[in-house]
């Protein structure tokens, strides 16, 4: 039997498993079959609690639903704060380690804000030909890579079927890229709609999306931080920075990591 707790960081949920012991070893199948919404618990990904080798409190490491592990996932790292909070505290702050880096975070109540890792490869206004158009899009990765593709109307917008072709183009092989359809709200708001790899679907936020999202907003607008972001779950994160001309430092992130219920699995 393992324990697990379920939470959602603006709608994008996890499966959270303390692994603190190291007796807890998932394969790719049995992964799978706990996000499955129909035959597992469901979930966009899970996330295990270890202990660090590197001088942070703790180690990150996250699996999405496809069985495969990622660098890094924004929304999950909130919930992975609180949930070291409740099983490992009390903490106010603490920090843990991923392939993306170490990540910092201050828990503020059931909102967190994480320190992220600085962001690498903006490339702005890159053209993405597909079989029947061209795109012109934007690529950053805030901890793991991200196309975004500015929009007029983010509800037409065919999140699957054009996330997919991005996701998978050649451009970006051999790992493949996220994709966030962006549309600005005023001076400092946008909404996006995020097509995640290894859910292979359109998930109702993404933390490193919405941070792309704001970074590359305020590199096209020229505009210093922090900015609004709404996803798809009805959320606003607020992504916050220190900007030196293309150069972005002191990235952050703040939103929300919510409990939904614990439970034991039969594996």
């Amino acid at each position: 039997m393992l324990r697990f707790t379920k939470m959602n960081g603006a709608g994008n949920d996890f499966v959270m498993i303390d692994n603190r012991l190291g007796d807890v070893a998932l394969a790719a199948d049995q992964i799978v079959r706990i996000c499955d919404r129909h035959r597992g618990v469901g979930a966009d990904g899970i996330l295990l609690l270890e202990r660090a080798s590197n001088g942070a409190d703790f180690r990150m490491r996250y699996y999405n639903a496809d069985g495969g592990e990622a660098e890094m996932c924004g929304n999950g790292a909130r919930c992975f704060a609180r949930y070291a909070d409740r099983v490992a505290g009390p903490l106010e702050t603490l920090s843990f380690e991923t392939p993306a880096g170490v990540i910092g975070a201050q828990l503020q109540g059931e909102l967190v804000r994480l320190e992220m890792s600085d962001p690498k490869d903006l490339k702005l206004a890159i053209t993405v030909p597909l079989q029947d158009r061209k795109v012109t899009a934007h690529f950053v990765n805030s901890g793991v890579p991200h196309v975004i593709v500015p929009v007029d109307d983010l509800e037409a917008v065919d999140v699957r079927g054009l996330g997919s072709a991005i996701r998978r183009h050649d451009l970006f092989a051999p790992k493949g890229t996220n994709v966030n359809f962006l549309k600005e709200r005023s001076a400092r708001q946008i909404a996006i709609r995020t097509y995640e790899r290894g859910v292979e679907d359109e998930t109702l936020a993404c933390g490193t999306g919405v941070v792309a999202s704001g970074l590359t907003f305020a590199a096209i607008k020229n505009v210093n931080g922090p900015i609004s972001v709404l996803v798809r779950g009805g959320n606003e994160l607020e992504v916050g920075f220190e900007k030196n001309g293309d150069e972005f430092g002191n990235v952050t992130l703040t939103g929300p990591a919510d409990f939904v219920f614990d439970g034991t699995l039969n594996l």
